[in-house]
């Protein structure tokens, strides 16, 4: 499926919250490695959509990803690609892909005026429970790190539901948290 609407919600955590999850929520004892790397325009054009363009690498696979608001989350948008053309857009040179590019010329966005800004690891757990999907980060970045609690959910009113009802039972205060690539961002303002 080359689009997806993602409905999840998030909560920054403190190190002592994160390991209190991780021993009492059974994720998996080890976590997987993933590395998004974030492309934005000069003015960013992305951001003020209120959009977001990265290539994920996960287990050797590369993915392109367009997010986009939506009225139910984020309408995400996918290309697969191959690990050269992942380097080539890391050096400037963009790839044309069916999905994303098509998204991105129906946003005014020409692939030209993309540049690679940076990279954002993550350690993560996931575990499906019921009818959710509870993930614990660890992510770092540009000299930053931060935990984090997500969950994804298929609608709104149930997944807003089980992630309050969860950061109560957990004693876990809701921070404002935004997502990693405005976290990305704004630690390149602070360098």
């Amino acid at each position: 499926m080359a689009q997806e609407i993602e409905i999840e919600f998030k909560n920054l955590l403190t190190q002592q919250e994160y390991h209190r999850l991780l021993s009492q929520i059974p994720f998996p004892a080890y976590s997987d490695t993933q590395t998004n790397y974030y492309f934005e325009t000069k003015d960013l054009a992305l951001q003020q959509l209120g959009c977001a363009l990265r290539i994920r690498e996960k287990n050797g696979f590369y993915r392109l990803t367009l997010k986009e608001p939506h009225a139910q989350g984020l309408l995400e948008t996918h290309d697969f690609i191959t690990k050269e053309e992942a380097e080539a857009c890391f050096r400037g040179k963009m790839i044309e892909k069916p999905e994303t590019s098509a998204q991105l010329h129906e946003l005014g966005i020409s692939l030209s005026s993309l540049s690679y800004f940076g990279s954002l690891k993550t350690e993560r757990r996931e575990v499906q429970k019921e009818d959710i999907l509870l993930v614990l980060d660890y992510s770092t970045y540009n000299g930053t790190s931060d935990y984090e609690l997500e969950l994804e959910a298929t609608s709104t009113k149930n997944g807003l539901a089980k992630f309050n009802e969860l950061l109560t039972s957990y004693r876990i205060p809701k921070r404002d948290t935004p997502n990693k690539i405005k976290r990305f961002f704004s630690t390149l303002n602070t360098m």
